[in-house]
């Protein structure tokens, strides 16, 4: 346990980095992440964790380098939790990903020649074009009815379309 005159000692030494250090910490963050509020969270999460590791009795030789490691390894936590937004993640939010000029396609062809291109596609594909072009399903309703994650069902279904459209218009 700290006595109270290490613990004042400490809070002078904090006190002093975060009036020395405080904007220009500020001022990386923001350059790095690109959003004032998130990068004010870690600029004061910076100092939280130095608070901790002093609290704790450790040595800090220099201060200045001490918070920048600190900080710089926040923020590529902070960017590593940007790129793991999945299409699964995306899908249970409620985005629908669609699939370009597919209603232009249907608009175009007629219901007989569609149903006669349709014929030709591999079965998997067929399966998942007829629930969602002709029974109107949505992809979680073709999900719940397939058993495959609702990623699957769109990647079968933009690769039939991909496909149609070569059946439909050959090069």
């Amino acid at each position: 346990m700290m006595t109270p005159k290490e613990k004042i000692e400490r809070q002078a030494i904090l006190t002093v980095a975060h009036h020395d250090y405080g904007k220009a910490l500020n001022v990386r963050a923001f350059f790095k992440i690109h959003n004032r509020a998130t990068s004010e969270d870690l600029v004061q999460e910076t100092f939280m964790k130095t608070w901790v590791y002093l609290v704790k009795g450790g040595k800090i030789n220099t201060m200045k380098s001490f918070l920048y490691h600190i900080l710089n390894h926040l923020i590529i936590d902070e960017y590593r939790k940007h790129k793991n937004t999945s299409l699964d993640t995306l899908l249970e939010k409620g985005f629908e990903p669609s699939v370009v000029n597919s209603e232009n396609i249907f608009n175009t062809l007629d219901g007989k020649a569609m149903f006669l291109l349709i014929k030709h596609l591999p079965r998997t594909y067929q399966k998942v074009i007829r629930m969602k072009y002709v029974q109107d399903l949505t992809i979680k309703e073709i999900s719940l009815i397939t058993g495959q994650t609702k990623n699957a069902i769109t990647v079968q279904i933009h690769r039939g379309l991909k496909k149609l459209r070569l059946l439909y218009s050959p090069v």
